[in-house]
């Protein structure tokens, strides 16, 4: 399942997106955003999220406006922090600690998120801690709540007494009664944002229409999975069972005086038979290996196919019915149409991935200008939703492809030089258009320039 659950990971960030305010090059909304997608990290977010959503079947990131930096260890050091520097965040947050409620009447809007945890806190002991566990301090469990609601944020913080141990799903899970609240230790417990939109953003990993909860790639394959183990253990069983043989023969082999004695047996049971015994024999099933392996055939099959992804994807194959290399063909549509079953799962993720981390970064621009609102020396701007031009992972062929737009357009130019160095190295903004200065100064110190006037006479 590891490898499943990372190719549609890899073809959909393989090639990283570029990201576009609409805005033009060199703007100040163009600048912005080049730097939160830079600063975040979003491609490489984006390929954990979708692996991680493949087993959860729900991922979250959260954006907010703080020091990137923690300074705590400094400060409990007595050492003296360095400025911090406020910039807009977007990180991926622990499904496992984000609760969702739904608005009145319905099943996908969410009224408010709540990122819930545990916080153990090292705090003194009494003498009889000390005499329990010879430790002079204690961990005491807290409840920690950070409350989203459109326009605030409202963070709580409740005691916790410790309830046990729940193994009711098979696995040992803590639980804790809800005591009192108390003080947060925060200057202010509701913090206002300066945006009407959740700073939580949710992205399923498959997605219906009854329920906000996403569907996991790994649920439906369970049992398919399980009949495989089984299927390894069996062939694996029988090839230990015959692995070592029973033998027969005569019943005097080995005796004491004979020519033959010592003579060495097989590594199993020898059964001494006399000349006028029946020879022993088994009762044989002679479909044993071969059906197994048939089985198993079919097994890995629907693995594949339920999982919409082409055995030869990986480079190889393991089942009778490989479906081909992926080789036989060469030109660009040909190979597309070998991939269509893991790129119409491709582009299901990316509609998900795509709608958050757009609303992500449009509240990140929402927070910054915000927050700096009456900081001198800060550049307001206006938040742009932006756009995200996704690649699907697989090869193009680009003389095909210009070949294509010459004839479509009669020879005439389809892309600027800016896009086709953006497309080509995968950069932004600012980095094609320092690659284009390069170019006219090559071309400046190689050609020289004359006045324009010169072709009037």
């Amino acid at each position: 399942m590891d490898i499943l659950l990372t190719k549609p990971a890899d073809l959909l960030t393989g090639e990283p997106p570029t990201y576009e305010a609409g805005t033009g090059a060199g703007t100040r909304e163009q600048e912005r955003l080049d730097s939160i997608v830079e600063e975040n990290d979003l491609t490489q977010m984006v390929h954990e999220m979708v692996i991680g959503a493949g087993y959860r079947g729900d991922s979250f990131i959260k954006t907010y406006y703080d020091a990137r930096a923690d300074v705590s260890e400094t400060e409990a050091l007595g050492l003296e922090p360095p400025k911090p520097v406020l910039e807009p965040i977007i990180e991926s947050v622990r499904a496992d600690i984000v609760f969702p409620e739904l608005s009145t009447g319905s099943r996908k809007k969410f009224k408010a998120i709540n990122i819930a945890w545990v916080d153990w806190v090292e705090e003194p002991g009494g003498k009889i801690v000390r005499w329990l566990y010879g430790k002079a301090a204690s961990y005491v469990p807290y409840l920690v709540v950070e409350r989203h609601i459109p326009g605030y944020i409202v963070h709580e913080r409740y005691e916790l007494s410790e309830a046990g141990v729940n193994s009711e799903w098979g696995v040992p899970i803590s639980t804790f009664l809800i005591g009192d609240k108390i003080a947060t230790g925060r200057e202010e417990d509701i913090e206002p944002t300066g945006t009407d939109r959740l700073l939580v953003h949710h992205i399923p990993y498959k997605s219906v229409d009854d329920r906000w909860e996403g569907i996991n790639g790994v649920e439906k394959l369970e049992s398919v999975l399980s009949a495989i183990n089984e299927r390894l253990v069996q062939i694996d069983y029988i090839l230990w069972k015959h692995s070592d043989p029973w033998m027969y023969g005569p019943e005097d082999l080995g005796d004491d005086g004979e020519d033959n004695a010592g003579t060495l047996r097989g590594g199993g049971r020898y059964i001494p038979v006399a000349k006028e015994d029946a020879t022993p024999g088994y009762m044989t099933w002679e479909g044993q290996l071969t059906s197994a392996f048939t089985e198993l055939d079919v097994l890995l099959g629907l693995v594949y196919q339920m999982s919409e992804t082409p055995q030869w994807l990986f480079g190889t194959t393991l089942a009778s019915d490989k479906g081909g290399t992926g080789t036989s063909h060469t030109d660009s549509g040909a190979i597309k149409a070998r991939f269509m079953p893991i790129l119409a799962k491709v582009n299901r993720i990316r509609a998900h991935v795509d709608r958050a981390l757009r609303d992500a970064i449009w509240t990140a621009m929402q927070l910054e200008n915000y927050a700096n609102k009456d900081v001198a020396g800060f550049v307001k701007y206006d938040p742009v939703y932006p756009r995200i031009n996704w690649r699907d992972g697989v090869p193009i062929d680009e003389k095909e492809a210009a070949e294509v737009a010459q004839i479509r357009t009669g020879n005439k130019p389809t892309l600027s030089v800016q896009d086709a160095i953006k497309t080509l190295d995968g950069v932004d903004d600012a980095i094609a258009a320092e690659i284009i200065a390069r170019i006219d100064a090559d071309e400046e110190r190689t050609l020289g320039t004359v006045e324009s006037t010169v072709f009037n006479k």
